[in-house]
């Protein structure tokens, strides 16, 4: 019951100074609407970073050339990757389940009056399944179109959309450096992903970018699906053992190729947002740190102001805890208050980001939960000391003041 009388108090003592209690608050506010806008931030940015890295395909490693050094330097990339190493991956590690040898150059494309420079990938019939590309029209490149040097090709939707803009390009034929190919089929979108746009390419089989378009032998990459269970790094070094002996490395020398492993780049992704969100939501932080002080500061005000009060109500008999507990109620009344509205307006912000911004913000409960707990331990711990200067105060002296 006491409790409750106490409550009723603190509240009519914040009414009765709206303005300053109003002011007091903004600072949680301020401080608990950053914290859930910027968690929410990192929160969206990791999941974008996570999607499109998953997007290039899960259980993944890809083979590719090492760079050349002399005297320790490194000058360019060797070319050394061939399709009888490609073979030999295939069918000696038993938990490769499919692989795809990949060639990618760059060239302009033509059909009719249009034309735009972008990036030829040839590969084979694989390469839609390992890297988790699907077909918006048309279809996939066939097995014997790629055996017969088929002059095919499947666009992304990029170049799609600059070639042909709204119209079906199934069926046309563009030029890739002067050489007529037939369109198949049109890549669903995956979205730029930053470093690469899959979507900004013309895929075609590997054998007629090798011996037609390009005029090479040598692979630009492996890429190679390793099957559900097993262990990427255990195939990643059986790979690497393979290709040094194939390649005649001798022991101790340096690899004359490289290998990226798919769930290392997704760890150190991870990682890395991590620590993006734990830096967005400590600099957030700060601002709640700064309105406890402002909360300190008005509730050291506010005794200063009541003191002929506080004596008042210890000489009919009110104890120090009474006292304290009625400062303290009052703190993390605006606290918890501030708390609240700053959490719709954070969420709001996080709303705006994501309609109105290239970034993705995504509120979760854990950031809620966090950020108002937070607010409510600043009312705690900023207003415990006015409190306890209150509940202090002689009750004589209290009474004398003016």
């Amino acid at each position: 019951m006491l409790f409750w009388i106490t409550l009723k108090m603190a509240i009519k003592s914040l009414y009765a100074n709206k303005l300053r209690s109003i002011l007091a608050m903004l600072g949680i506010i301020i401080g608990v609407s950053a914290v859930i806008s910027m968690l929410a931030l990192g929160s969206g940015a990791k999941q974008s970073v996570m999607t499109r890295i998953s997007a290039m395909g899960k259980n993944l490693l890809v083979v590719r050339p090492g760079q050349k050094r002399h005297r320790g330097v490194s000058s360019g990339t060797s070319q050394n990757l061939t399709l009888e190493d490609a073979d030999a991956i295939v069918k000696s590690i038993k938990d490769v389940k499919m692989l795809t040898p990949v060639i990618r150059g760059s060239a302009q494309v033509k059909f009719e009056n249009k034309n735009t420079r972008t990036s030829i990938t040839g590969t084979a019939i694989t390469y839609f399944m390992i890297n988790n590309f699907e077909i918006e029209k048309g279809r996939r490149i066939r097995e014997q179109e790629a055996e017969r040097l088929g002059r095919v090709a499947i666009l992304g939707s990029t170049v799609a959309e600059a070639l042909f803009e709204k119209k079906n390009p199934v069926g046309k034929r563009i030029k890739i450096k002067g050489i007529n190919f037939m369109v198949v089929g049109v890549l669903k979108s995956k979205g730029d992903q930053g470093w690469s746009n899959p979507d900004d390419q013309v895929i075609i089989p590997y054998t007629t970018a090798m011996k037609i378009l390009f005029g090479i032998s040598k692979l630009r990459e492996i890429d190679i699906y390793v099957r559900e269970g097993a262990e990427l790094s255990k195939v990643e070094n059986e790979i690497t053992v393979l290709l040094r002996k194939r390649h005649k490395i001798k022991d101790g020398a340096d690899n004359d190729f490289r290998i990226r492993n798919q769930a290392e780049i997704l760890a150190t992704a991870t990682q890395i947002t991590g620590t993006f969100t734990i830096l967005l939501g400590g600099i957030a932080g700060i601002s709640l740190l700064v309105g406890g002080i402002g909360i300190m500061n008005i509730m050291l005000v506010t005794v200063t102001e009541r003191t002929r009060e506080i004596g008042i109500r210890k000489s009919i008999g009110a104890k120090n805890r009474n006292i304290l507990l009625q400062f303290l109620i009052e703190s993390i009344l605006m606290s918890s208050i501030g708390g609240a509205i700053g959490i719709g307006i954070g969420m709001g912000g996080a709303e705006l980001i994501t309609k109105y911004s290239p970034f993705q913000a995504i509120v979760s409960s854990f950031s809620i939960i966090l950020s108002f707990s937070f607010s409510v331990s600043v009312g705690i711990f900023f207003g415990f000391y006015p409190a306890y200067k209150a509940a202090g105060l002689n009750p004589i002296d209290a009474l004398r003041y003016e």
